[in-house]
């Protein structure tokens, strides 16, 4: 099993780059897994809806060399499907068990996913209507893998 996450920008915080270290060393039990971090595409304050498009564009092709055509791919966006802990823990153990070995998360820059992206998903997912910055958005997503297998294992780490 492969599941990697495939972001927009660098992570500068020491303490999310320890809670995903934290996560990740706990999931190489049963995955190998990655962070695959791209550029973002540096753009001024103020930018007009199109050149707002531009730079999504720009950062969707960049996500997409980093996909292979074998992946399953999930795209996180606020239009996604939310899901309990437990429905994504089924999820993925299904997706598993039929066949499905590389799956990749997606997690685009500020402005979002470009319709490429959105398109080549098979999946969109929502962790809800807030608005988290994406690098916390890495931590939690690597936390919510991890408990997923916690679930699966019926672990009490998830109660």
């Amino acid at each position: 099993m492969n599941i990697k996450i495939v972001c927009v920008g660098k992570l500068k915080e020491k303490y999310l780059k320890q809670g995903i270290a934290e996560y990740a060393k706990r999931l190489s039990k049963f995955c190998k897994f990655e962070i695959i971090e791209v550029p973002d595409e540096k753009a001024p304050e103020k930018l007009s809806p199109a050149e707002m498009e531009g730079v999504k564009v720009k950062e969707g092709e960049r996500i997409l060399h980093k996909i292979k055509d074998k992946e399953y791919v999930y795209a996180l966006a606020i239009e996604g499907k939310e899901r309990s802990s437990e429905e994504f823990s089924k999820e993925l153990t299904q997706l598993m068990t039929y066949g499905h070995s590389d799956l990749t998360f997606v997690i685009g820059g500020s402005l979002g996913l470009s319709p490429a992206v959105l398109k080549r998903a098979q999946t969109k997912i929502s962790f809800g209507r807030f608005t988290l910055p994406h690098q916390l958005m890495r931590l939690v997503l690597t936390e919510q893998i991890y408990r997923a297998f916690m679930i699966e294992q019926g672990s009490p780490y998830h109660k």
